[in-house]
């Protein structure tokens, strides 16, 4: 007698998809039992069913064992395996190894191939099995509390009932006695045990006591035989010949057609779980011309950091990415914009020509103040800008944070430097100052240089002195916070002149290297000849300007500094 390979399917759905995996089976020589889920008994799924096992029931080599309801984590489950199972023993003596799967598994290599290689290795048990402390794929919170305490609710249909009782018990200190000989196992569900190991779990003397016991241990399915085969297999692999991938929520992923490459790569022998309406793996794979990968093994990590990056993509998004599928919380951002930037603030009050200066010299993007009140100020004067953000104030301020964190987006690859004052919409402050990307530049007090300037009358100078220094300072207060995570440098006015083109330079390096070093003419600063009286003036009419640091009174005018400082080098 030729020994081959016993095929356990549990069917749930898509009859049509397992008729054929079926068949693909015994056309091979392996024998099959199928148990079908008792819950499909309703409407049409019972007709389905009906003509489903009249279909298969002439095949010689495959059997219908008695059903159970299988709710995913309970017992119905193992009873389902185990039912199949001793079918299989009594009905097929040449199965050597028998194959757990399910219907929507679906056969990678020829199966000439897996009997080939199972016969190699008759006495090998292949089941994932690893202690409860050695296990780092659990997602629920339940470790060795699965196995010491009792689970009569269902987590799905009755959670609130579930998780109250799971407390009750952490209250009372309930606790289950773990069989005598038991060392509790945990792995994958799909596995091929050998013929020998299968018998001696299913005619073990304490099995009663075994199933009983398994019958209350949350998600049996990836224990019991997990932990059974352990008292009586000769050798085990603790890992599955079956593909089975799961996400970070404990759900199995789902291969599609396009993942066809991707499931060849892996040179398993089966794989789950598969989209019953991929027409193209099915084709592909059920094809009895398939080209065989002779002595291949089976080696699942060769795809490992290909579902490792869907998974980092799928929960933590792509840096600075907000989308209506992963909207994450404040604080659980996987980086809140795309890219660095800087944000300049006095900048442009302090030197003339400023923006197409920093542009020429640094071969950035430099706009204007972005956060105007009444318009966007886009590089160029453009009323479009990449990604269709628009000009319009309106749009803007519905939601200033998101409105920046698109132009980062859509410019990737592309720094942008954009000006700030406290003369802008200050809804942002606090998502620049949390953010790692932003370069924050700061001199504070430079908005009153255009009200220096400027020949309004002295009260309405004094007025608007006195409200942009309240909203000035509360953006300091930002800055400063503990809370603050982007690079940040603040300057007073005072300080800041002592040795302008230094401090500028610094402020320019920070940005990085531009498309090539080239020298540059440092910019005009504005002559602030009198601009010390023009504070002491607003002192003597009871507002004090602070925020511009020392200033003195007499200052004489600044001598042009392109006339007086050796030419630098702009990086």
């Amino acid at each position: 007698m030729t020994t081959t390979v016993g095929i356990v399917m549990l069917v749930h759905t898509a009859f049509d998809r397992a008729e054929q995996v079926a068949r693909h089976w015994t056309a091979a020589g392996c024998p099959v039992v199928l148990h079908v889920d008792r819950a499909v008994d309703r409407g049409r799924e019972k007709a389905a069913y009906r003509a489903f096992r009249d279909r298969l029931s002439r095949d010689p080599l495959i059997r219908f064992s008695r059903r159970h309801p299988c709710e995913w984590g309970t017992w119905g489950i193992v009873a389902a395996t185990l039912a199949a199972s001793e079918l299989m023993l009594a009905e097929f003596p040449e199965a050597r190894h028998v194959y757990l799967a399910s219907g929507s598994c679906l056969p990678l290599r020829p199966v000439p191939e897996l009997i080939a290689y199972l016969a190699a290795r008759p006495t090998t048990d292949f089941i994932e099995s690893a202690t409860t402390a050695d296990v780092p794929w659990i997602v629920g919170g339940l470790g060795s509390e699965r196995f010491t305490l009792r689970f009569p609710f269902s987590w799905r249909r009755n959670r609130r009932l579930f998780d109250g009782y799971v407390a009750l018990q952490r209250r009372l200190g309930v606790k289950r006695r773990i069989p005598s000989g038991l060392v509790p196992h945990m792995g994958s569900q799909w596995w091929c045990l050998t013929r020998a190991t299968l018998r001696a779990i299913l005619t073990d003397p304490q099995r009663a006591r075994h199933d009983a016991y398994f019958r209350h241990v949350w998600i049996p399915d990836e224990s019991y035989f997990q932990t059974l085969a352990r008292r009586y297999s000769k050798k085990i692999e603790s890992r599955s010949l079956t593909l089975s991938k799961f996400d970070y929520q404990g759900k199995p992923h789902v291969f599609y057609d396009d993942h066809l490459q991707l499931l060849r790569r892996s040179d398993c022998f089966v794989a789950r779980k598969i989209w019953p309406q991929a027409e193209r793996l099915y084709q592909t794979f059920l094809n009895p011309a398939a080209i065989p990968a002779p002595g291949s093994e089976p080696n699942p990590g060769k795809i490992d950091r290909i579902f490792a990056k869907a998974v980092e993509r799928r929960t933590r998004g792509r840096r600075g990415l907000y989308m209506q599928s992963r909207f994450p919380r404040q604080g659980a951002e996987n980086g809140m914009t795309a890219g660095s930037y800087s944000v300049l603030q006095g900048f442009s009050e302090l030197f003339q020509e400023f923006e197409p200066w920093l542009a020429r010299s640094t071969g950035t993007r430099v706009h204007g103040h972005l956060f105007a009140p009444e318009r966007v100020e886009f590089a160029g004067g453009q009323s479009l800008f990449n990604g269709g953000l628009s000009d319009s104030a309106a749009l803007r301020d519905y939601n200033p944070e998101r409105f920046l964190s698109n132009l980062i987006w859509n410019t990737r690859g592309e720094r942008q430097c954009f000006q700030f004052g406290p003369a802008d919409t200050q809804k942002a402050n606090w998502f620049m100052a949390r953010d790692n990307q932003a370069q924050i530049s700061v001199i504070s007090g430079a908005w009153a240089v255009p009200l220096f300037r400027s020949e309004r009358p002295f009260l309405e100078l004094r007025r608007e002195a006195a409200r942009l220094q309240r909203i000035e300072a509360e953006h300091l207060r930002i800055l400063r916070s503990h809370w603050a995570t982007a690079r940040i440098r603040i300057w007073s006015l005072a300080d800041f002149v002592e040795a302008p083109m230094e401090n500028l330079q610094a402020v320019v390096d920070d940005m990085g290297p531009a498309a090539g070093s080239r020298p540059a003419d440092p910019p005009q600063m504005v002559d602030l000849a009198g601009f010390g009286q023009f504070l002491q003036n607003l002192k003597n009419e009871g507002m004090h300007p602070y925020l511009m640091g020392d200033f003195p009174v007499e200052a004489p005018a600044l001598p042009k500094a392109e006339r007086t400082r050796k030419p630098y080098l702009v990086k």
